[in-house]
């Protein structure tokens, strides 16, 4: 972890590569998108393709949000239970569908299967502009203990 530096807090911010590399690690994640109302965010199964991620998807708000605002952020997080480690990885970039044949061709055979039974046939890249990644040490839980923490509490009526 040579490139990555830590602050007072004991949050080490992640290099470019090492958030690659914890792009790579998993395959779900979290897709904000901006749809009429406001954001939204989905559960959305992908792969990293180059410097982009690609997800399948059915017919819907995020196709539809995709197609109105491109600008989108993606965001993963991961656990390491032996060194007791979190880490968070956002994406930021464009996000367009891929209709391309020759380059639709090139993406099936990405494993990006969504977990959502139905129709999936739209595949769409989104192009990272910004990736931020974070890793730090998880607290004991009773660090957070207070004085309410032991407190009876009223029962609800």
């Amino acid at each position: 972890m040579m490139n990555s530096h830590t602050n007072s807090d004991q949050v080490e911010v992640l290099s470019v590569q090492e958030c690659w590399e914890c792009l790579r690690s998993t395959d779900i994640g979290c897709l904000a998108v901006v749809i009429d109302d406001g954001p939204d965010i989905f559960p959305i199964n992908y792969a990293v393709e180059h410097s982009a991620i690609v997800f399948r998807s059915g017919e819907g708000t995020k196709v539809d949000a995709v197609m109105e605002n491109p600008r989108v952020a993606f965001e993963v997080d991961g656990f390491d239970p032996e060194t007791e480690t979190a880490w968070s990885v956002v994406l930021r970039g464009k996000a367009a569908p891929i209709n391309d044949t020759d380059e639709l061709l090139d993406t099936v055979s990405l494993s990006v299967t969504p977990w959502q039974p139905g129709p999936k046939s739209r595949f769409i890249r989104i192009v990272a502009e910004v990736v931020t990644g974070r890793r730090f040490q998880v607290a004991e839980s009773q660090l957070w203990d207070s004085a309410l923490s032991t407190a009876s509490r009223a029962p609800r009526e």
